[in-house]
């Protein structure tokens, strides 16, 4: 087991890394707090994983709520159901949620944990590479909207965040590929030797080599956690990096209404898109984007957003939370592990990206 710790003065939370986790009661104990507890998951990870975590909490009242699978359920309906239950069986505000399972329950529960009596406990248990590496950490809570992704949330920080590397082998081919899509986007971003690692070692994390993927966990979490304790609130504009690729890939998501595409495929054919447009605007290298191209290719991800029209991706685009002034930043590339973000872009240079890689 390793411990990371997220930096943010009284309101600082680990972050555990390692198989097994959640076979150990005397991890989980010290870092769950509160008499009563919400464990909120879904039918796919439930019957895998609940168990072990209920049983390390026999002294707590438990209740849990199993939702449906997938993030066409990340929705407002669905927050509200978690705060009836919260509601009805007079949670207080000692309570603490417990968010096992995989982005979509994470940013759920901690939602529903930051709107209930102005904010309560969550505890984030990730059972996804997706999660592991990005969703869990940093505090942003979030449902979708039929017009666009993550627009009503919350930033609410974990009180801490147990990432069980073992659960990692459960994973689905699609949902370990997704996964690898935000691990990508830290070494485009500013680690351009973890790039190359990447490139190098690609085959055994698509194996799932237990040893490959608790390298990528650990370090995308150190990035994060560095980020995110320097710009907590996207106020500096450190954090705002994070959203490499995102952008495009939010926009395709809601334009298909969250239900073809994977959030890490999405984000897999966004960081092509950056990568392309930054070539248009003379940034990266024609080398660079092959490397981008061809490695997000080789996890098995889109590199374009097929059947959805260019025009369609724009008007989603410019409903993002990154919109300033009327005018959309964007996070793109000079190089290889050096992102920023900026207003100051062509639009032609925009659609041309948008036509040669949308439709």
């Amino acid at each position: 087991m390793e411990t990371l710790k997220v930096e943010l003065g009284s309101r600082s939370y680990p972050i555990l890394i390692g198989a097994g986790l959640l076979t150990r009661p005397d991890a989980l104990r010290p870092l769950v707090p509160g008499r009563d507890l919400l464990i909120v998951s879904n039918t796919t990870v439930a019957p895998l994983y609940l168990p072990a975590l209920a049983d390390a909490f026999p002294t707590q009242r438990r209740l849990e709520v199993i939702l449906p699978d997938g993030e066409v359920h990340k929705t407002l309906a669905n927050a509200s159901r978690l705060l009836d239950v919260l509601v009805s069986n007079r949670f207080g505000r000692d309570a603490t949620v417990i968010a096992l399972g995989g982005g979509v329950v994470g940013d759920l529960a901690g939602f529903a944990a930051a709107c209930y009596q102005r904010g309560i406990a969550v505890v984030q248990v990730p059972t996804t590479l997706l999660a592991q590496v990005d969703s869990a950490v940093g505090g942003k809570t979030a449902v979708n909207h039929p017009g666009g992704k993550n627009l009503i949330g919350a930033f609410h920080q974990p009180v801490a965040v147990i990432a069980d590397t073992a659960t990692l082998a459960t994973l689905p081919p699609r949902e370990l590929r997704a996964g690898l899509a935000e691990v990508i986007k830290y070494g485009l971003m500013c680690d351009a030797q973890f790039f190359e690692w990447l490139e190098q070692h690609l085959e055994e994390l698509l194996a799932g080599d237990p040893a490959a993927l608790a390298h990528v966990v650990r370090r995308s979490c150190e990035i994060k956690a560095r980020i995110v304790g320097k710009d907590e609130r996207e106020e500096r504009g450190d954090r705002a990096l994070l959203n490499l690729g995102h952008t495009f890939g939010h926009a395709v998501e809601s334009a298909t209404g969250y239900r073809k595409w994977l959030h890490g495929e999405a984000v897999g054919a966004g960081l092509v898109m950056a990568a392309a447009m930054s070539r248009e605007l003379g940034l990266v290298s024609p080398e660079e984007l092959v490397r981008v191209h061809t490695l997000v290719e080789r996890s098995g991800l889109p590199t374009r957003s097929a059947g959805v029209a260019p025009a369609t991706v724009l008007e989603h685009m410019r409903i993002d939370k990154k919109v300033q002034a009327g005018r959309l930043r964007l996070v793109l590339l000079r190089r290889i592990g050096n992102a920023f973000m900026t207003s100051d872009y062509s639009e032609d240079a925009l659609e041309r990206t948008l036509q040669a890689y949308c439709g």
